[in-house]
């Protein structure tokens, strides 16, 4: 994916202030910065929840802004900090409803499919629960589990860990390492600076709506070049 002048405001708010961005296929990108750099917003921008003012971003080299959103969706996953689950539908329905619906799969295939990435997130045998019988780590993962079942080119994570217990944190950054490792294109939005230092291949650094600094997590975690960057570490690590 491919991001080049990407602008975004809120009325005379303006919240993205000229995003240029890559993001390598089968790599992992982690975006850090203090609350209301306008993490969240390029992250929502990037299949289309918020649309951008300017510049475009280019998935497989056709610009986002050409497709169907449920089409968009369907390739560029997005994982909530608050889990977005259907409270009165299952582990196993909260999934099958985007493969019917979306992907028009018959209920046999889409079952079978919910079922495999439930087991491969760890919660084999869960289908069957409602989400308010699970715990904020397992509805996490049921939310994990949706957006792969989609089968996406990328998946945004939108700190999926800052409304989880702490016992609950390093289970759901494990299962989100594991897929980096097997080359799942992923854009992290974390607080998680230790997950971001191990898992990522590049950190984005933002604040007040820019990159300010980006790189691989050696080079900005030992040598940050802006005194921006160098007062961030100094309050978060």
């Amino acid at each position: 994916m491919s991001v080049r002048g990407l602008r975004l405001s809120y009325g005379h708010l303006e919240v993205l202030r000229g995003i240029d961005l890559e993001i390598p296929e089968g790599s992992v990108t982690c975006i850090i910065g203090p609350s209301g750099s306008g993490k969240s917003t390029l992250l929502r921008s990037l299949n289309r929840l918020v649309e951008m003012n300017s510049g475009h971003a280019l998935l497989d080299g056709t610009d986002i802004r050409s497709m169907k959103p449920e089409t968009l969706r369907a390739r560029v996953g997005m994982v909530f900090q608050h889990f977005n689950l259907f409270p009165d539908h299952t582990a196993r329905e909260n999934i099958l409803l985007s493969l019917t619906k979306i992907k028009g799969l018959a209920r046999a295939e889409a079952r079978a499919i919910a079922d495999a990435r439930l087991a491969e997130v760890g919660l084999q045998g869960r289908g069957d629960h409602r989400p308010s019988s699970l715990s904020g780590g397992q509805q996490q993962r049921v939310a994990i589990a949706r957006a792969l079942a989609m089968d996406p080119e990328v998946v945004l994570f939108d700190e999926v860990t800052s409304a989880l217990d702490p016992e609950l944190v390093k289970g759901v950054l494990n299962l989100m390492a594991d897929l980096g490792r097997r080359g799942m294109t992923m854009v992290v939005v974390t607080h998680e600076m230790g997950f971001a230092r191990q898992v990522a291949d590049q950190i984005v650094f933002m604040d007040e709506g820019k990159i300010v600094e980006s790189g691989t997590p050696d080079a900005l975690f030992d040598n940050p070049r802006t005194d921006r960057l160098k007062k961030f570490f100094a309050e978060v690590l």
